[in-house]
């Protein structure tokens, strides 16, 4: 079985040693996402500006492998307070709006203070 890896150039995948997805056996794992462009390093301020970002970010890496986000079967959602999550919804109703994923939403800390949401899909490769 072939594994394939794929990188954003994120610093912190060199850094921290993950890569942004792996594909095995027809399956592809997308790490959490969050919301920087990757292109700037920069994050902006608000949630969900930063869902956009990350699910800009999922969906190219999924192209990348062979997919879009049409092929999503679950994707786990972090945010550090649960309160701004509604905030997200109308984004992530629109991405998911053909995948309609298994879906979790948890509330925990990010990595940094900035970071408002942390997105990860599993998605499987079209026959």
């Amino acid at each position: 079985m072939a594994v394939r890896h794929f990188s954003t150039g994120s610093p912190f995948e060199e850094q921290i040693g993950y890569s942004r997805a792996v594909v095995a056996d027809g399956w592809v794992f997308v790490a959490g996402t969050t919301g920087y462009d990757y292109a700037t390093m920069t994050m902006p301020a608000g949630i969900a500006e930063q869902t956009s970002n990350a699910l800009n970010t999922v969906a190219k890496t999924l192209e990348q492998a062979g997919c879009s986000l049409d092929h999503v079967v679950r994707v786990t959602y972090i945010v550090p307070d649960a309160a701004e999550w509604p905030e997200c919804w109308p984004i992530t109703r629109d991405a998911f709006a053909v995948a309609k994923p298994a879906a979790t939403m948890m509330s925990a800390q990010l990595q940094n203070a900035e970071m408002k949401i942390e997105i990860e899909v599993t998605a499987r490769l079209p026959d």
